[in-house]
C-alpha cells in the first residue's frame, strides 16, 4: 500500500490501474494516455532518488522496457533499490490487441522474435534477477523481488494473446 508504482504504456499500465490499490496521492506515476513508452523506468529512478526509503516498483512490458534498457546502468551506478516487474508477452500487447479487435486481426509489427534474455541482461548490470513462467511461481518470485536489498528484475512470462478489458475504441465513450 505504501509502494510507489510506475508504469509505461500498454496492457500492463491498464492492469496496474485496474488491480493495484493506491491509498496515497503520488504513488501511481504514469504518463496516462500520452502514449509515452519508456516512461516507467526513468520515473522509478526519479521517485527512488526523491524518496530513497520508499519501495519503488516499475511495472513494464517488454516493448516499453526496451525503450530505456540502458537505464539499468544508471540504477546500478547510484545503487538504487528499484524493482522492475516485467510483464513479458514477447509483443506489443496493446498494439496487438487493437490490431486483433479493431483491425480484423491484421497483425503488423506487434510481436518481437528478437528479445534478449532479460534475466541475463539484468544480471550483467549487477541486478538481482529471476524469471517466473507459471502462476505457481509468481508469489515466491514477488517475495524474492521485493525482499532483495538492491535492484531486482522480475521477468514474468504472460500469455502472448492475453487481452485487457474493457477496450474502448478511439472516438467512443463509456456509455452502453
Amino acid at each position: 500500500a505504501e509502494a510507489i508504482v510506475t508504469t509505461d504504456v500498454g496492457q500492463h499500465q491498464m492492469w496496474v490501474a485496474q488491480h493495484w490499490r493506491f491509498d496515497h496521492p503520488r504513488n501511481h506515476l504514469t504518463s496516462g494516455a500520452l502514449g509515452a513508452m519508456g516512461f516507467g523506468l526513468p520515473a522509478a529512478i526519479g521517485a527512488q532518488m526523491v524518496k530513497p526509503e520508499a519501495q519503488v516498483i516499475c511495472v513494464s512490458g517488454d516493448g516499453s522496457f526496451l525503450m530505456n534498457v540502458q537505464e539499468l546502468a544508471t540504477v546500478a551506478r547510484y545503487r538504487l533499490p528499484v524493482k522492475i516487474v516485467l510483464l513479458d508477452n514477447a509483443s506489443l500487447g496493446m498494439v496487438r490487441q487493437w490490431q486483433e479487435l479493431i483491425h480484423g486481426n491484421r497483425l503488423s509489427h506487434s510481436w518481437n522474435a528478437a528479445l534478449p534474455d532479460f534475466v541475463t541482461l539484468a544480471k550483467a548490470f549487477g541486478w538481482g534477477a529471476l524469471c517466473v513462467s507459471t502462476p505457481q511461481q509468481l508469489q515466491a518470485g514477488l517475495r524474492e523481488c521485493f525482499s532483495h536489498p538492491g535492484p531486482f528484475f522480475l521477468d514474468v512470462r504472460v500469455a502472448a494473446r492475453e487481452n485487457c478489458y474493457p477496450m474502448i475504441p478511439a472516438g467512443s465513450g463509456h456509455q452502453k
